[in-house]
């Protein structure tokens, strides 16, 4: 009896664990501030929400899916601090970091493209 429960206990977090590795991550849905969505459409729609641009596209969720396996902090340095083509703050010299988080979700998040 003592055996099958401790084979339980030693089976559960492993399980757990495995569980977890086939999950994506995935960001919840932001709306932007009055301020954010000004900073949005002074900044990043520039490249964000132009076709011709190469960066990804907002509610693109497939181009969006890989940088989010990233982590959002890694976005949002990448952001802050420039990456490929992208220059350090996409623009915007007053942005914080969490008007970077918020613009990030609100890009990767949007439904405005067809899966």
């Amino acid at each position: 009896m003592k055996k099958s429960r401790l084979r339980l206990a030693c089976a559960v977090p492993f399980l757990l664990l495995l569980t977890a590795c086939g999950s994506k991550p995935a960001l919840a849905p932001v709306t932007l501030t009055e301020q954010q969505n000004k900073l949005f459409q002074q900044s990043c729609q520039t490249c964000h929400a132009n076709a011709a641009s190469p960066a990804p596209q907002m509610g693109d969720i497939k181009a969006w899916q890989k940088r989010v396996e990233k982590g959002l902090p890694v976005l949002v340095q990448n952001a802050m601090q420039g990456f490929n083509a992208m220059p350090a703050g996409g623009l915007c010299t007053i942005c914080t970091p969490d008007d970077f988080e918020a613009m990030i979700r609100y890009m990767a998040t949007a439904q405005t493209k067809t899966q």
